[in-house]
């Protein structure tokens, strides 16, 4: 081969290697610099891998009876705003889970390690609303001092063993509830109540004549305790007449008679006092569950 060819060949070989090194280097180089800006996976942490645990038991062992959402399904109830299932403690939870309830079709978790109920729990607490801890809409100790003072509450309502007993305990009535709903029931006592679940007015066939809350009752006779707190017994064939107010005995204008800010009080007071009760009700259970 001529000289003059040789030279040409070697240079052309030459500038092709520069160009194929040029041109893998433009498509490494953004590989290289995404790598460097990509942000790193945060860790998967325990509090996550319990949510997904608690997720999975309840779809696999709970959701076809109660639904996905567990607000009821064609076997089971909703126990996602059921009151009597959203005030239990979560020991409470725990316990029926373990130990079923055969009578009304539940079977027993027992087979669950206590990691796995727990994880169920939690999950169940995240359907119902209760997995965010909202704070006090106001303050709780000006909220005690109006209870047994101002808006005079404990003279029908006992919290913590003080109080009057006419009315509901209300120790652990907030438990499960949110600020709203809590203001609610005391601004507007009367909202969708029963009217057999309110005041009624009774009189006797000696002219007698008693106003109070139906404790119990059966086709033969009607304890009512009457407003200042005494109880009586009455066989039915004794009424002459009966009537229901359709209120409730607490006060219904609180909403005026409070200012905003003293509602605000009243409810945390109530909401803080379900908590502690609530927490001190699970620590003393789990301290019984270890004795044993």
């Amino acid at each position: 081969m001529p000289k003059g060819r040789k030279k040409c060949s070697f240079a052309f070989a030459g500038a092709m290697i520069a160009l194929t090194a040029i041109l893998c280097f433009l498509l490494i180089a953004p590989s290289l610099l995404c790598g460097q800006d990509k942000p790193r996976t945060p860790a998967f942490d325990a509090k996550q891998a319990r949510g997904i645990e608690g997720q999975a038991a309840f779809e696999g062992a709970c959701a076809s009876c109660h639904g996905l959402d567990a607000r009821g399904g064609e076997r089971g109830p909703n126990i996602a705003s059921r009151p009597d299932v959203v005030h239990k403690t979560d020991g409470e939870l725990f316990k029926i889970l373990r130990d079923g309830k055969v009578a009304e079709g539940m079977p027993s978790f027992a087979s669950y390690a206590p990691a796995k109920l727990s994880a169920l729990v939690a999950y169940l607490r995240i359907l119902q609303g209760r997995s965010k801890e909202m704070p006090l809409p106001g303050d709780a100790a000006r909220g005690k001092t109006l209870f047994f003072g101002k808006a005079k509450c404990a003279e029908c309502h006992m919290v913590a063993g003080q109080g009057g007993f006419f009315a509901r305990d209300l120790t652990v009535y907030a438990a499960g509830m949110d600020s709203d709903r809590v203001r609610a029931a005391i601004a507007d006592p009367n909202k969708d109540l029963d009217p057999r679940r309110g005041l009624i007015t009774i009189t006797l066939a000696d002219s007698t004549v008693l106003s109070g809350l139906a404790r119990n009752e059966d086709n033969f006779s009607l304890q009512l305790q009457s407003t200042d707190g005494v109880f009586h017994l009455v066989s039915k064939s004794e009424i002459r007449a009966m009537s229901y107010a359709g209120r409730s005995p607490m006060p219904s204008d609180y909403a005026s008679t409070l200012s905003s800010e003293e509602l605000s009080d009243l409810v945390s007071y109530l909401l803080r006092t379900s908590k502690s009760e609530k927490a001190a009700k699970e620590a003393q259970e789990t301290e019984s569950d270890d004795e044993d």
